[in-house]
């Protein structure tokens, strides 16, 4: 009360500053406003060399992906795929209006004629054949009868017309690749000349790595001359405690003694009448559906099951029931249950294999089947007789000759029960002992069935309570992850995982998370906590609390990677084994400076070893690797010539060549200079794309929307 008697004496002071604060809002507004300052970042969601896509335009485009795909494919995958095709556009049409290329309608239409349009019913004449004339006049029509069709055709035109103006750019250029017939040679010899040799190789595990000493100067300069492979994307580290809600032992115990009171009966005192009713419980109602509806999870399933599809653990003790007998509680999953046994039936389920023999006319019998019925029917006696005098190869005879979809499964079509099949072949299954072989017809064809087993059948009703977890415990999850939080906010930002030790709590870490990144490990979906590790003003220790569908996730912030230039503890994974590879190296050739083969091999306590037939298009030695730089060198040496010591990737090697064999010439290498020029005209595409990409100023702004 105090705190209100001081707020109503301070009225005027307090409506004066929210009319200050509304003011500044109104004029920070107009001279920040997109019309005067010019700022498009509400509206842009990519800039690629200072080219702009708008967000509303990518809405649109979004809008009719997500038609085309439907619930397909995840919304944060759909953004990705929709962002790359917009770049994708955006980057060839820069290179479309440098060249001045454009596609007249005569050049559309070509592409029409070559694409899957072409196929559309509307646009073919009597013949089925693509039309010009009808396609002209059907989008004709659309745009006077049909709007909405005519607007969507618009948009497919724009489509068609990118498309079209994309085979021409790259055709350009794919016209401009020529192969000389001294390549083809060179490829020609790369593939079919033959060395065998001799060699020496020492291991580089022969030196441990805990005598190799690597500087992080080294490190770096390594990093700094290997920039390339060293390139990173913006991205962000964090590290989590996950409060997850689950139902506490006390929970399990109260669902267990709830479902157990339903049980039984009991008696209920009425007050209006001062007189006690006795309420059927579980074991003793009549009206078994109706108690379901009223105190079931699940409601009453008629349908009979097989041991199979009970569960597991239960499964044999509930098929030893008898009609009437009850089991439970158990425990099922998350589910305590209590089943009664409403029915049972000895032999309710059967499984059968067949062969069927259709014939033309015969429902779903494939176009290709072309037998008549009598011929089907002398089929399936003739494999009658083979099927009863060889009973143990009918799995073999339904694989070569069936021809429903079982036939791949040796005609077994598994359990079923009573109503599942045509009539006739129901009738035969289970009015037959197992074991039984037949011949029946139905509408499908001739039936060659073999009666593999029978097995019983039960209607079981579940009483069924999902064990969750009860208000108090929520209550508890809500205090303990809030406590964390307040605590870990208080402390310094590096006790974050010394705090959640100390109450027991798992830290979770997730490094190198992507700016579209939506799945967290351990967390599922939560683009929301990406969103926020992304956001400018949030800085590495800071942390928050997150609801999530099943808990709380209080995350911290651990670091802030920036585009450019891997970090020097980041990149040390990679370079210390190349860098030690090095070393080891140089200081393995200096300790065998100008030993022969056979000594070398003794001093280092490895083999001389022999390699035949390799080529440098495939420069593999068994048992080794690929060794390009050693196999390359041999081809320079000549017959019984040895080498030097020489740095490979698995070792160190000295070799000796034992026998050089050069491919003959032939009068012509046209098939290497097709197979070259199909090779690099197959690469145009992607690699062009990917180099301007590469060479493209592409600022990306979908985590602004997305």
């Amino acid at each position: 009360m105090a705190i209100l008697g001081k707020i109503r004496k301070r009225t005027t002071v307090l409506i004066l500053i929210i009319g200050l604060a509304l003011f500044a809002f109104v004029i920070s507004g107009i001279f920040t406003g997109n019309d005067l300052a010019g700022d498009n970042t509400g509206t842009t969601i990519a800039e690629v060399n200072g080219k702009t896509i708008d967000i509303t335009e990518f809405r649109r485009t979004m809008e009719n992906a997500a038609r085309r795909y439907g619930n397909n494919i995840p919304s944060t995958q759909l953004v990705s795929l929709v962002y790359n095709q917009e770049i994708r556009k955006k980057i060839l049409e820069q290179q479309f209006n440098a060249l001045g290329l454009t596609v007249g309608s005569d050049q559309i239409l070509e592409f029409v004629k070559t694409s899957g349009y072409a196929q559309i019913p509307e646009f073919q004449d009597d013949n089925g054949d693509f039309n010009e004339v009808v396609f002209k006049n059907t989008i004709a029509d659309w745009k006077v009868n049909d709007p909405l069709r005519y607007d969507a055709w618009l948009q497919d035109e724009k489509a068609i017309v990118q498309a079209a103006k994309e085979q021409l750019y790259f055709n350009l250029i794919k016209s401009g690749i020529a192969v000389t017939p001294i390549e083809g040679k060179f490829e020609y010899n790369k593939t079919n000349n033959k060395i065998n040799l001799q060699y020496v190789r020492i291991p580089y595990t022969a030196v441990p790595d805990s005598t190799i000493q690597i500087s992080e100067e080294e490190i770096q300069d390594y990093i700094e001359a290997h920039e390339d492979e060293f390139q990173q994307e913006e991205a962000r580290d964090i590290r989590f405690v996950f409060f997850e809600e689950k139902p506490s032992p006390e929970d399990e115990q109260a669902v267990e003694a709830a479902i157990t009171a339903l049980r039984n009966d009991t008696v209920e005192y009425l007050e209006e009448s001062d007189t006690t009713a006795t309420l059927p419980g579980f074991e003793n109602t009549r009206e078994v559906a109706a108690f379901l509806d009223r105190h079931s999870d699940t409601k009453f399933d008629t349908v009979y099951k097989t041991q199979d599809q009970l569960p597991a653990a239960v499964a044999s003790t509930l098929m030893a029931l008898k009609k009437g007998e009850i089991h439970g509680p158990y425990r099922d999953g998350d589910f305590f249950k209590i089943s009664k046994i409403m029915d049972k039936k000895a032999n309710g389920a059967v499984k059968a294999s067949h062969i069927l023999i259709a014939y033309a006319g015969a429902e779903r019998a494939k176009a290709e089947i072309t037998r008549t019925k009598a011929e089907a029917k002398a089929k399936a006696e003739t494999l009658l007789s083979r099927a009863k005098k060889e009973r143990s190869t009918f799995a073999a005879l339904a694989r070569e000759n069936s021809d429903g979809p079982s036939a791949t499964q040796g005609g077994d079509l598994g359990y079923f029960q009573e109503g599942a099949m045509a009539k006739a072949f129901n009738d035969f299954c289970f009015q037959n002992k197992t074991g039984t072989i037949g011949l029946v017809e139905t509408p499908f064809g001739f039936h060659i069935i073999k009666i593999e087993d029978k097995q019983a059948v039960i209607q079981i009703a579940t009483l069924s309570r999902e064990i969750i977890p009860s208000e108090e415990t929520l209550n508890a999850l809500f205090t303990q992850a809030t406590t964390f939080e307040m605590a870990a906010t208080d402390a310094d930002p590096e006790a974050f995982s010394d705090l959640a030790e100390q109450e027991g709590y798992a830290v979770r870490p997730v490094n190198q998370l992507k700016t579209m990144d939506a799945n967290l490990p351990g967390l599922g979906a939560q683009r929301n906590i990406v969103q926020w590790a992304f956001n400018d003003d949030t800085e590495a220790g800071d942390l928050k609390r997150f609801e999530i569908n099943n808990g709380y996730a209080v995350v911290q912030l651990t670091k802030r990677h920036k585009k450019g230039l891997v970090a020097l503890e980041e990149a040390s994974p990679k370079v210390l084994p190349e860098l030690r590879k090095e070393r080891k190296a140089k200081q393995l050739i200096k300790a065998n400076q100008g030993k022969a083969m056979t000594t070398l091999a003794t001093d280092n306590g490895v083999q001389v070893s022999n390699a035949s037939a390799l080529t440098i298009k495939s420069p593999v030695i068994p048992g080794v690797g690929k060794e390009p730089l050693v196999v390359g060198t041999a081809f320079t040496l000549n017959q019984g010539q040895t080498s030097e010591l020489l740095q490979g990737e698995r070792g160190i090697f000295k070799i000796k060549v034992n026998q050089k064999e050069n491919a003959p010439d032939i009068p012509n290498y046209s098939p290497y200079i097709a197979t070259l020029r199909n090779s690099a005209t197959n690469r145009v595409n992607g690699t062009v794309y990917n180099t301007l990409k590469d060479k493209a100023e592409i600022e990306d702004k979908r985590a602004t929307f997305y």
